[in-house]
């Protein structure tokens, strides 16, 4: 199976074509912008294409990074997502930035069990938890970092991510969390078929709320 994987979640604009079959990169263009993924997120696309030497039609499958993360960012991608998939047929599956994270810790240390805490600011962090095997053990939560604490006391795996040096009492998160856009086809690849389509994972609700208390009186129209 061919894979397109996209990455618009954070300070990464990535695009992936991977041949499943042969567990091969075919294409890959990563670019570390911080913001301004709609603005580039195509022209990455059709880098990654011309490395393989394939066309938009050859892909099978489309794998979407669906967060925690940018608010914008995870919107542009899986807008992106959804429109090639309806465009060329295909199907769209989402991969959620915690799983992602985990399956790369997995991938270089197999048999353990990790918790995967993002900083989420305001002395908040994203957190979920997952088997040796991958699997996760627990709903992915947004948590105060006491409540987040209180949540790994025990946990006898390993903890990673930005918000680890923060459970462990440091005044700041590690900085922006990164992954290898190939374990995003990956992850989509081993994905069942039939699966929702993609939608952005917003465990916080956006800071920019409508105002209240300015309605305009509406008047009929004679």
């Amino acid at each position: 199976m061919i894979v397109l994987s996209i990455d618009t979640s954070g300070v990464d604009c990535s695009a992936c074509l991977y041949d499943s079959a042969a567990d091969v990169v075919l294409g890959e263009v990563t670019e570390n912008i911080g913001k301004g993924h709609a603005e580039l997120l195509m022209g990455i696309i059709d880098g990654a294409l011309l490395q393989a030497s394939l066309a938009l039609k050859d892909v099978e499958r489309i794998a979407v990074t669906i967060g925690p993360g940018s608010f914008t960012g995870i919107r542009v991608g899986v807008a992106a997502a959804r429109g090639f998939a309806l465009s060329l047929g295909i199907e769209a599956v989402g991969i959620t930035t915690l799983e992602t994270l985990a399956a790369q810790h997995h991938s270089q240390n197999p048999g353990l069990s990790v918790a995967v805490g993002l900083d989420a600011k305001r002395d908040e962090a994203y957190l979920q938890t997952f088997a040796p095997d991958g699997s996760p053990t627990g709903e992915a939560a947004l948590l105060s970092l006491e409540e987040a604490k209180s949540a790994l006391a025990g946990f006898a795996g390993t903890v990673i991510g930005s918000a680890a040096p923060l459970f462990i009492g440091g005044e700041t998160g590690s900085g922006p969390d990164r992954f290898a856009i190939v374990t995003v086809a990956r992850l989509g690849a081993k994905k069942p078929q039939g699966m929702p389509k993609p939608a952005p994972l917003y465990l916080r609700g956006p800071d920019a709320k409508p105002q209240s208390g300015f309605a305009l009186e509406r008047r009929p129209v004679a």
